[in-house]
């Protein structure tokens, strides 16, 4: 387990809801898709995200996820991902699978 945090270090967190709607193949990247996210009045947002090996491209488009919008954003593999969208994983990795409303709900909805 990670160290404990207070209540205020998690308020720093901006999770929101969005819909993938677009899905690329990053050359020579293994595990990375290129997603372009729809974030509501945050707008589009690219994000590179480590999930090849559990889905298929087909399988995203369209897809709702919970997405931290205030990730600082980072070099992967020479494209600027800002944020990250958030999964869950079996000990081990050999299950991913990623954070979803259970109903469609607008995207840029906050998480709280």
């Amino acid at each position: 387990m990670k160290p404990e945090i207070n209540f205020n270090d998690f308020e720093k967190l901006d999770l929101r809801i969005a819909t993938i709607k677009k899905v690329e193949e990053i050359p020579s990247a293994d595990k990375l898709y290129k997603l372009v996210l729809d974030v509501g009045d945050l707008g589009e947002r690219i994000v590179c995200a480590g999930i090849k090996q559990y889905y298929h491209i087909k399988d995203l488009k369209g897809k709702q996820v919970v997405y931290l919008a205030n990730l600082a954003p980072r070099m992967l593999k020479g494209i600027q991902s800002s944020g990250m969208i958030l999964a869950a994983s079996t000990e081990g990795h050999e299950s991913v699978i990623l954070l979803q409303p259970e109903e469609k709900i607008d995207d840029g909805s906050k998480v709280s």
